[in-house]
């Protein structure tokens, strides 16, 4: 498999594409540190030897997750009216200020809304940076491994959030953002080398700059003929929908069958996404296998969680642009929903019955739950989002579409601590596993499959 990816990866004409796709994932995995850094803190700040000088309640806590919905509705609204005009660079460049501020204020906390706004300010990174990376990596990239390089965001979100909970777990309170501070340093100058997007640039008649950025990203040091006559392809299909574009957006645009088909398939996505819970899963991580009798300790559960994580989504890379999307998200949606069956029907059980001798269940359920969601509803969410949308409303359809998970972010992480309190793991369990299997079943007749689908073209 290592052989595979390097082939595909490394040889000459993507392999800058491949190192550009890294340089801008520095911002995803720290924002996964940001997001892995959450759970294990949540245990500590809840006990008497918080190292906080403040007690946080339920309700804050709930406060606490839901705060990452609100700040992501947020960026998602900035890059829906600013994306196309400010260019992809720009929103790169711009996502370096509110990750540091967010360390410095987790740091410095002396009551809960430094948390509060802390969260708010990861949220912004990632509804600004799960709408700008997908477009931007997917316009830079071959067809052939643009699906492997777009699935790298999650594989580099989930490597944070591994990090984080790692970090969080066994190093001190104050220690953690004294580190992290360190890596938009890191991101802010590795971006500077990177030339914006070619089909961008020509969208804005800068073709000297967009020929540059074609053979850079292509690793073309001379005026080739092949490299003229690809490039002239994409000039022509940019030009072209440019003209077909310039009466600007009308809701006539808006309301195709091709943007309708895919507006559905985007929030059929986002609900069943959030509703079958395993964002909420990650975020309160600690506490799920605190209150599943785990027979490991939480935070050594967590980290191991974090590791299957990497993994799932490792394995959505060498397949995706193998076997498409679609068949990855039937797996995983049917996986996650029977998954979540089974852990409501333990805990239930287990509240009815003694079943210390199987206390390995949860944390085998919770395994298997995970992997199969990031081998798809979660590696390729982001992908697909970009994908099913037509050419010509693709950016803002994309916004619109993060801009509607970012309010089901909001939702979810506000009432997962709640749901657990008051109804219960089993019933929580069978609510998120219900609205995974009405996810898959949607895929299952109504998903087009968008492997080798065209960015520019209709």
């Amino acid at each position: 498999m290592a052989n595979l990816l390097n082939n595909r990866f490394l040889k000459r004409e993507t392999r800058y594409q491949f190192l550009a796709t890294i340089i801008v994932n520095i911002i995803t995995f720290a924002h996964g540190i940001g997001l892995g850094w959450l759970s294990p803190t949540l245990t500590k700040i809840q006990t008497t030897d918080s190292p906080l000088d403040f007690a946080v309640n339920i309700d804050e806590i709930s406060w606490l997750g839901s705060m990452l919905g609100l700040g992501s509705l947020c960026g998602n609204l900035v890059i829906g009216f600013l994306l196309e005009r400010a260019g992809r660079k720009f929103f790169l460049y711009l996502l370096a200020a509110p990750y540091a501020c967010l360390w410095i204020l987790i740091y410095c906390a002396s009551n809960v809304y430094f948390l509060y706004a802390a969260r708010f300010l990861g949220g912004f990174i990632g509804g600004v940076s799960y709408v700008v990376l997908p477009i931007f990596i997917s316009e830079i990239a071959d067809t052939s491994i643009r699906g492997s390089l777009t699935s790298i965001l999650m594989l580099s979100v989930n490597l944070g959030v591994l990090v984080g909970y790692i970090s969080s777990s066994y190093l001190d309170y104050h220690v953690v953002p004294l580190v992290a501070i360190f890596l938009p340093i890191v991101y802010f100058l590795a971006t500077l080398m990177l030339p914006e997007s070619a089909p961008y640039l020509l969208k804005k008649n800068q073709l000297t700059a967009a020929e540059m950025s074609f053979r850079y990203y292509k690793n073309q040091r001379g005026a080739k003929q092949n490299s003229m006559d690809s490039f002239q392809e994409l000039k022509l299909a940019v030009l072209s929908q440019q003209m077909n574009n310039r009466a600007g957006f009308t809701l006539k645009d808006f309301i195709t069958k091709p943007a309708l088909k895919g507006f559905a398939a985007a929030f059929v996505l986002c609900t069943g996404f959030e509703f079958s819970n395993v964002f909420s899963f990650i975020n309160y991580m600690s506490d799920i296998f605190a209150k599943s009798g785990s027979f490991l300790d939480v935070d050594t559960c967590t980290i191991i969680i974090g590791l299957v994580q990497v993994i799932g989504v490792y394995t959505s890379t060498i397949f995706v642009d193998i076997v498409g999307r679609r068949l990855l998200l039937l797996i995983s949606t049917l996986g996650v929903g029977v998954g979540c069956m089974a852990f409501g029907c333990f805990t239930y059980f287990g509240e009815l019955h003694d079943l210390h001798d199987y206390t390995w269940i949860p944390f085998v359920l919770m395994i298997f739950i995970i992997y199969v969601a990031n081998v798809g509803l979660i590696g390729l969410f982001f992908l697909v989002i970009v994908e099913v949308h037509p050419a010509k409303i693709r950016s803002v359809a994309t916004s619109i579409s993060v801009a509607w998970m970012s309010i089901l972010v909001f939702v979810t992480l506000k009432l997962f601590p709640l749901l657990l309190h008051f109804w219960g793991m089993p019933y929580t369990m069978w609510f998120s596993a219900m609205f995974s299997l009405v996810t898959f079943f949607y895929f299952l007749f109504f998903l087009s499959e968008t492997k080798g689908k065209s960015m520019i073209e209709e």
